[in-house]
């Protein structure tokens, strides 16, 4: 792993067709750090995931520090239909370090990550005939390949059985003892509030960034919900995001 910096989120803004889905963000990700990214539907957390991962770029502001980044992105959005064994969907975590032709340096570590995740003997199971759950855990390990100091988690419990939820998120621990910044999208505060110190609410702007039990006041979580239900689809274009 390298050495992990911090991530600077600066006045960020990331539109689809000129429409903001962020708009002017700023945080911090502190190395080694943990943060829960939360706010309701429509709030522009998977679109902040896919920016800072490179995946989208910015009408306006800008990252830093980013380096090399990890993500998960939600399960639901991932086509399983094609032809793929879990041992390939796992070697596609090294996709940036070995490109499409050149071989892997050590193909045990594809058995090493499914392992880690309790999916030993997988290799050759296509990834169609898994369980929403085992398929999770392939992506978990497909993380794990890619040993990243930043990962980006979107909605990594969710739709989960309670035993793969429960061993996934002792891999983010381990993940988080290993000194790696880790920001997630969650849904569950309870959750939260259990396991991340620090969140971030969102609502297409940041409404609150610092101490979880300070963020998710209910009074930050009322103003949250009350600008998402001002929020209009036929809203003019944003001119600062042309």
């Amino acid at each position: 792993m390298r050495a992990v910096q911090e991530l600077a989120v600066r006045n960020l803004t990331v539109a689809h067709g000129r429409h903001p889905a962020v708009h002017h963000v700023s945080f911090r990700l502190a190395p080694g750090q943990k943060m829960a990214l939360v706010g309701p539907n429509g709030a522009g957390k998977s679109s902040l995931l896919h920016a800072v991962a490179g995946l989208h770029a910015p009408s306006e502001g800008g990252i830093e520090g980013a380096g090399q980044v990890a993500l998960l992105p939600q399960a639901s959005a991932l086509d399983r239909s094609f032809p793929l064994s879990c041992r390939d969907a796992v070697l596609l975590g090294l996709w940036s370090e070995a490109g499409a032709f050149r071989p892997i340096a050590n193909p045990g570590r594809v058995a090493d990550a499914l392992a880690a995740v309790g999916l030993s003997g997988f290799e050759k199971r296509p990834v169609g005939s898994l369980s929403a759950g085992q398929f999770q855990r392939v992506l978990f390990a497909r993380l794990l390949l890619q040993d990243a100091p930043v990962i980006l988690l979107d909605e990594p419990f969710n739709a989960l059985d309670a035993r793969t939820a429960a061993d996934l998120l002792e891999v983010v621990r381990r993940w988080h003892g290993e000194g790696r910044s880790i920001l997630a999208v969650l849904h569950d505060l309870d959750l939260v509030r259990r396991e991340f110190p620090t969140t971030l609410l969102l609502a297409r702007e940041v409404v609150a960034c610092g101490p979880t039990e300070e963020v998710l006041s209910a009074q930050n979580r009322l103003r949250a919900r009350m600008m998402a239900e001002a929020w209009a689809d036929d809203a003019a274009p944003c001119a600062r995001a042309a």
